[in-house]
């Protein structure tokens, strides 16, 4: 069982628009849900699932926008939630920005994705290159004689056209990963796992046939090339356009790409990693009137690679007033209206390591924080550098491309990056203390067919 209805609020709880699917559930029972929320928010117990009477609010927050989906019986609640979030990535690509204003100026293509969407309450067509097939924005002559349904929805391969050409065929990979670290007050890691995806950009003619094989472990294993440097991969999730079968019998990743940008995979990894930026902080807090930073941020990475772009937000409290800073390197600046400061390095080389001290006056301090001590986060790139060590052994295409004679790869080159990293730990009045740090990678690879 899934959703009965499904609406659009705006944030005082008005609805914007919204489909009953089910008709088992009074369309008027949405006016509980604000209350209820606000009721929760101000106890502290908000959750995604709210009720009233028997009727079940699953809920998501996207800019300005409440979407509410809404069951009586027993329904399968990841479902919904990644229904809901579906949602929000059609309307995104159709009207750019999500928000309260193309909500009304695009209500009729809304009610028409709404039945596309969703039948009697379970999730039909959501992929969004497929409804841009039959649900358009565009106006179009009116062709006589008997409707025919778009050839994405009847054909075994719905999810790219017929009929696609390119003067020149494009492949672009992206490996994106983030870093989940839990690190000790003595500097030991405690548990780190590496979360993660690749994307595609495909700009190819015809219906071609992909190939990707990686340095995946058991693929190694089983070909007595063990030794070789190699990553496990777990929990691993393909685009509905992979071949299982054929990744389940040689470990190859065989497939017929869709158009344009989509994820072709995600997986998991269980390994030792460590932070690629360490911070130290030790803060000195007098009472009554001043609190002072001293802040340590140090490269782990080798000196080839450099992380460009750094960020670290330092949060300080709501009622500091008065900042004065110091740096080695780089600018620092005070938000106020984020209770941080935000140092800034343009370039940060690896193997080195940078101070930077601040001085914020504070009409009153409290002996302890009852909310907890806030992370510190920081966000970087790094060209030329990937986390994992996860790689591509090959990639072959087929020979159905349109307009091409041979069947090669020519232009072939690589570009890597670190599209971003956060690194989180406590403020601590002394010295270092645990830490959480999340660290993305990304490996950009180019592929030319002529």
């Amino acid at each position: 069982m899934s959703a009965s209805a499904v609406y659009v609020l705006d944030l005082k709880g008005k609805v914007l628009i919204c489909r009953n699917y089910r008709g088992d559930v009074d369309m008027s029972e949405v006016e509980h849900f604000m209350p209820i929320l606000m009721e929760k928010e101000e106890e502290g117990t908000l959750s995604p699932i709210l009720a009233h009477g028997g009727v079940r609010f699953m809920w998501i927050k996207h800019n300005n926008l409440y979407l509410v989906a809404t069951s009586k019986k027993n329904a399968c609640v990841s479902l919904v939630f990644s229904f809901l979030y579906k949602v929000v990535q059609v309307f995104s690509e159709y009207f750019k920005e999500l928000e309260e204003e193309s909500i009304r100026d695009n209500f009729v293509i809304i009610y028409e994705l709404l039945d596309e969407l969703m039948d009697f309450g379970y999730p039909q067509t959501t992929d969004s290159k497929i409804l841009q097939e039959y649900i358009t924005q565009e106006g179009h002559k009116l062709e006589t004689g008997a409707p025919r349904p778009p050839a994405t929805v009847t054909n075994a391969v719905s999810w790219r056209s017929e009929g696609i050409k390119y003067r020149k065929n494009e492949v672009f990979l992206d490996v994106i990963e983030s870093v989940n670290l839990l690190v000790s007050a003595n500097g030991n890691v405690l548990r780190s796992e590496i979360v993660g995806s690749i994307k595609m950009r495909v700009f190819l003619s015809g219906m071609p046939e992909l190939r990707l094989g990686l340095n995946d472990k058991v693929l190694f294993d089983n070909t007595g090339r063990g030794k070789s440097k190699s990553v496990e991969l777990e929990d691993v999730k393909f685009h509905q356009c992979v071949r299982l079968s054929r990744f389940e019998n040689d470990r190859t990743i065989s497939f017929i790409p869709p158009d344009g940008e989509f994820e072709l995979m995600s997986y998991r990894l269980n390994t030792h990693v460590k932070p690629l930026i360490w911070i130290e902080s030790v803060i000195e807090k007098h009472s009554h009137s001043r609190i002072e930073y001293m802040i340590k941020a140090k490269s782990q990475f080798k000196r080839r690679s450099t992380a460009n772009n750094v960020e670290i937000h330092i949060p300080v409290p709501n009622d500091a007033d008065s900042p004065k800073f110091k740096t080695t390197v780089g600018s620092v600046k005070w938000v106020p209206e984020n209770s941080e400061i935000v140092w800034s390095i343009k370039s940060f080389p690896g193997g080195k390591e940078y101070l930077m001290r601040a001085h914020f006056g504070l009409p009153s301090v409290e002996a302890e924080d009852k909310e907890g001590k806030p992370p510190i986060s920081v966000k970087f790139e790094i060209p030329y550098f990937t986390t994992s060590g996860i790689q591509t052994t090959s990639f072959e295409h087929s020979k159905r491309l349109a307009n091409t004679t041979e069947d090669k790869t020519s232009g072939l080159e690589f570009v890597c990056r670190s599209l971003c990293g956060t690194e989180s730990c406590e403020c601590c009045c002394q010295g270092l203390v645990s830490t959480n740090m999340d660290c993305a990678g990304e490996r950009l690879e180019i592929y030319c067919f002529q």
